[in-house]
């Protein structure tokens, strides 16, 4: 399984071209992700054949939710349900670091025939035995996770954990920093089949006139470079697993 995190048309077009199984379609991925919206799951509906799983996550930040952000995710389940995404990508935790079992109930009744996936809330979570059991138990399908660390590699001692304890009860998608280098190692060090991606590059804007007394975003994010996914990246990765399967 490859898996493309995109958020925008552009990407999606070119993790579709490239090779990949289904994306996981996101806003504002340069701070992790967060919930996209209809217009453009609509568009990517439009110009490609992708499975699309949605990321439901209202903001940037934690995942310990307030009663507000909650009705709003649990309306969005149910919206992107209806407009017939393929799975749903979400996560809450509790104060205690805990998968909240309650609200992901909640959130799982919305999603109707979508699948579920949790994602890296995962890998801030307390005790990620505990939580994969819980997810299981959720009947969710996938935990996307990079082991608790910054990246897939850094972390391949618990993905190696995690795909043998699961038994093949969940799907473990192995996500953050991964390309086709890196998963040729981790199937050799892990087992693991599912592999997550952005395949991305930088590109210059085409704003000609610049003022560099202004800064929108964060700091250190540039107002003139576009995140965007690369179609070699993606056919690389795609050569790698079909090498091995």
């Amino acid at each position: 399984m490859l898996e493309v995190c995109v958020d925008s048309v552009e990407s999606a077009i070119a993790a579709f071209e490239g090779g990949a199984d289904r994306i996981e379609l996101c806003g504002d991925l340069p701070v992790g992700g967060v919930t996209p919206s209809e217009v453009l799951f609509r568009m990517i509906r439009k110009y490609t054949d992708l499975k699309i799983r949605v990321l439901l996550r209202a903001r940037f930040g934690d995942f310990c939710y307030s009663g507000y952000e909650l009705e709003m995710m649990r309306e969005e389940v149910q919206k992107f349900a209806e407009l017939g995404a393929e799975g749903i990508v979400t996560g809450v935790l509790t104060p205690e670091g805990n998968l909240d079992t309650e609200q992901m109930e909640g959130l799982i009744s919305c999603a109707g025939k979508a699948d579920v996936a949790l994602h890296r809330a995962f890998d801030v979570c307390k005790n990620p035995f505990k939580t994969m059991e819980d997810a299981i138990s959720l009947g969710i399908k996938t935990i996307l996770t990079s082991g608790q660390k910054n990246s897939a590699w850094e972390g391949r001692a618990l993905l190696k954990e995690l795909q043998a304890k699961s038994k093949d009860r969940i799907e473990i998608l192995a996500g953050a920093g991964v390309d086709a280098d890196i998963i040729e190692k981790l199937y050799k060090e892990t087992g693991i089949t599912s592999y997550h991606l952005s395949g991305k590059i930088k590109k210059e804007s085409k704003m000609e006139f610049r003022n560099p007394q202004v800064s929108m975003g964060l700091p250190g994010f540039s107002e003139y470079e576009i995140w965007q996914t690369s179609k070699e990246n993606v056919e690389n990765a795609r050569m790698v697993l079909d090498k091995f399967f």
